[in-house]
């Protein structure tokens, strides 16, 4: 038992030589606000971008709507462990549009409106007009949860990042047939 202390208390010893003693109340401080001040600045970007973005009549109506649901987001992507094959409709997924859900709470074939994605930076450059397609579901979707499929890699969930683990503002946009359209002809 004692050396099982006199362990302990040379890793705990190791483990702080490297901070070469105390640190300044006013450094542990600047430290915690660092990275508040930067998800504010983020936040002030997203705002910023949605503010530059011109929106149709229907996107400015979804945005002042009462929200249907408020879901907490999670990222997935194909490759790597991500998504494999068709989606539960039995489509490709699109990258950007195909949201996985639980049907018992938002029912697959629906069009949704999420506010947080308007003006999102895409990869190729454009921004997101904020609609999303749900077509697929989850073993791990349970509840108010929804999977924003990214694209391929893992690089491609990078524009998206910001909304991982965040709850998001959900609008019931109607219901779609068959497929969620490509990019060229989503917000048709």
């Amino acid at each position: 038992m004692l050396n099982t202390v006199a362990a302990l208390a040379a890793l705990w010893a190791l483990s702080f030589a490297a901070t070469g003693g105390p640190v300044p109340y006013e450094t542990v401080v600047a430290n915690e606000i660092a990275p508040a001040s930067l998800a504010a600045e983020v936040d002030t970007e997203a705002v910023a971008a949605v503010e530059n973005a011109v929106l149709s009549d229907e996107q400015q109506e979804h945005m002042s709507a009462e929200a249907d649901w408020r879901a907490s987001a999670r990222l997935y992507h194909a490759g790597g462990g991500g998504a494999t094959g068709n989606d539960s409709l039995g489509c490709r997924p699109i990258a950007m549009r195909t949201v996985a859900t639980d049907p018992r709470v938002i029912p697959r074939r629906t069009r949704l409106f999420i506010r947080e994605t308007v003006g999102l930076q895409m990869a190729d450059g454009t921004k997101h007009d904020g609609y999303w397609y749900a077509s697929d579901t989850g073993g791990a979707i349970r509840g108010s949860k929804i999977d924003l499929y990214t694209g391929h890699g893992r690089g491609s969930m990078r524009p998206a990042m910001p909304l991982n683990m965040k709850t998001l503002t959900v609008v019931d946009a109607g219901d779609f047939e068959g497929c969620p359209p490509a990019w060229e002809t989503a917000s048709n």
